[in-house]
């Protein structure tokens, strides 16, 4: 067994990334002479190796998604469509199986070292999702009411994670809109930010900044003012970071220069990093310790964690890379930035208007300049077996060359048609 085992995972290696028509695996001779002759309803002495012969004779006879980026590849609603790969796979069967809610699986426990260092905390905690990560964070940082919570119009943590806010800390909300557009200084902050003592008003006790937002890039120098800023007041800040992976990617900080000016620090997987679920909070070691007796009472404790946890850090380490800078030149995340750049130029080309501007992954087409509803940009796109979600139009690493090409082509259908 030992000896198939590491066959397997040679050839699950050789295939890391998503291909097309190359075998799934070829196993030893040996070992599919024995997997021909067995016999999956007879009873075994061996139930383990059985299962093995099925899973190995469902890899090569069936086509799985594992072996490609699939629907993906056309796919621009989002980053968090992005499909794991093979190596993936392997990550995931060499995984240990133990007990996180014991602390006992030494995959999660080193992904969580992993990232307090890459960070520059002395803690770290994996959970399910980003939401999670967002909603616990804030959750850990509120002990006492009345408390607020203020930050940008747009963010994700207001509009897109059901409400947690109130459900979950029973906060006010306090929001500010960036004046110059793009992301939230200092100054817009002191504006809207509760210090005073006057009983008529509810203290603000944490401000969550998010980064990317839209695309746009939380300058460092200026997340720096904030923190300075938020410590000098006493306030916690908190980072919705679900993105930053492509904030480092375009060279504008690393992930322990941006993560350094928070209290906490949430970090998803599953975006454009292609991990199949999962996420990271950051943060000193107390607070990463009542985060997770929260974690528990919220439900999100999980027991055999190990395969989340292997497939997050094969993701991350593959796509972004092992250090806290990315890979040098940017890696895949740095391909779908370069995808967005030409997706925003064949636009502009064609005399279409962009309603932000293009620094990573997101592209924003104008559609009301366009004059053309979000609903019909969508179904029109479909006609060309596009996936689009109105104005904003993600780029990843596993779009496809042909996908660019139709999306050209609806491109000029849209504008000769509108201009």
């Amino acid at each position: 067994m030992a000896v198939m085992n590491r066959t397997i995972l040679i050839q699950l290696r050789r295939q890391a990334l998503p291909v097309s028509t190359k075998p799934l695996l070829c196993v030893s001779r040996q070992y599919m002479s024995t997997a021909a002759h067995t016999d999956a309803r007879a009873p075994s002495e061996h139930p383990h190796e059985d299962a093995v012969t099925q899973a190995l004779r469902i890899l090569q006879t069936a086509p799985i998604a594992w072996n490609s980026s699939g629907s993906a590849a056309f796919d621009f609603r989002s980053d968090v469509v992005t499909k794991p790969t093979l190596s993936t796979l392997e990550a995931i069967i060499r995984s240990s199986l133990d007990d996180d809610v014991y602390r006992e699986d030494a995959a999660t426990l080193s992904l969580e070292s992993h990232m307090a260092s890459l960070t520059g905390f002395s803690g770290a905690l994996f959970v399910n999702s980003g939401t999670m990560a967002n909603q616990l964070a804030l959750r850990t940082h509120l002990t006492q009411p009345p408390h607020a919570i203020l930050a940008d119009s747009r963010s994700h943590i207001l509009h897109w994670e059901a409400g947690g806010i109130a459900s979950l800390t029973g906060a006010m909300v306090q929001t500010a809109r960036p004046s110059n557009g793009d992301f939230l200084t200092v100054e817009d902050i002191k504006k809207k930010v509760v210090l005073s003592d006057d009983v008529h008003k509810c203290p603000t006790r944490v401000i969550s900044l998010e980064n990317t937002i839209g695309g746009i890039v939380q300058p460092l120098e200026e997340t720096r003012k904030i923190s300075a800023w938020t410590r000098e007041n006493g306030v916690k800040l908190h980072l919705d970071g679900a993105r930053l992976w492509e904030a480092v990617a375009a060279g504008k900080g690393t992930l322990r220069e941006y993560a350094t000016c928070f209290d906490s620090v949430g970090l998803d997987f599953s975006k454009g990093l292609g991990a199949p679920m999962g996420a990271v909070i950051v943060g000193g070691a107390e607070f990463v310790a009542r985060a997770r007796r929260i974690r528990k009472g919220m439900g999100g404790a999980m027991r055999q964690v190990g395969v989340l946890s292997s497939a997050a850090r094969e993701s991350m380490e593959s796509i972004f890379g092992p250090g806290p800078s990315g890979y040098k030149d940017g890696g895949l995340l740095r391909r779908s930035h370069r995808l967005a750049t030409r997706v925003a130029g064949m636009w502009t080309e064609k005399g279409g208007r962009l309603s932000r501007r293009t620094e990573t992954n997101i592209v924003w087409v104008d559609l009301k300049a366009a004059k053309v509803e979000d609903y019909l940009f969508n179904e029109m796109g479909a006609e060309y077996g596009l996936r689009l979600d109105g104005s904003r139009v993600v780029l990843h690493y596993q779009i496809s060359d042909d996908a660019i090409a139709k999306l050209e082509k609806l491109f000029s259908r849209i504008l000769q048609t509108t201009g």
